[in-house]
């Protein structure tokens, strides 16, 4: 246990480090954000300096994460994804990669929701491929308004305002995957044929 427990405080540093920089953020930004000085978070993420709650918490809170996620490592070599369900605005992400950074995978459950709470279109960087597994969604994008069923995949810029919710009756659920940097997905619509084998980009 004493293994495991020194294993995962190891991976805290190099996890804090891969977080910082895909969120863009520089030291003196995050020790303005945490009140933590800048020379404790370079050590913190070298693995000098031993995490500790209070460095941990407000840090989770400016990377708005859970705290497991700082601290809960997978085991050493087992490829195997144990999501752990994130629920915003009453949908349940399920996270299906672990890596930081570069393309992010989600299964999605969407509860019946006609209004969305009344939430309007949002915009952040980024690129979105979503495919849907069950039920029905509708995508709002732009001036666009569109109800997508089972087997219907859906590819946008992020930029674009957008709002993604479920009209009803039943319960929806989805895979998405997110590119934070706009990566583009190419999406084969149907299997290679002679004189067709170039992929459908929707972009």
């Amino acid at each position: 246990m004493a293994n495991e427990d020194s294993a995962a405080l190891a991976a805290v540093g190099p996890r804090l480090r891969a977080l910082r920089h895909q969120r863009g953020t520089t030291l003196t930004q995050l020790a303005d954000l945490t009140g933590i000085s800048v020379s404790t978070l370079s050590r913190l993420e070298s693995g000098t300096r031993r995490p500790t709650l209070e460095l941990l918490l407000p840090l989770a809170r400016a990377y708005q994460v859970a705290l497991d996620e700082l601290v809960d490592a997978p085991a050493t070599g087992d490829p195997r994804i144990r999501p752990k369900p994130i629920v915003i605005h009453g949908v349940t992400y399920l996270p299906l990669t672990r890596r930081p950074g570069g393309l992010q995978a989600f299964k999605q459950i969407f509860p019946p929701d006609p209004s969305a709470g009344g939430r309007t279109p949002q915009t952040h960087e980024g690129y979105e491929w979503l495919y849907v597994l069950s039920g029905r969604l509708r995508l709002v994008l732009g001036d666009r308004d569109l109800i997508l069923t089972p087997g219907e995949v859906a590819e946008f810029d992020t930029r674009v305002p957008h709002l993604i919710l479920n009209p009803g009756p039943g319960t929806a659920e989805a895979l998405s995957l997110y590119g934070p940097q706009g990566e583009r997905l190419h999406v084969r619509a149907r299997p290679a044929t002679p004189g067709r084998d170039a992929p459908a980009d929707a972009g």
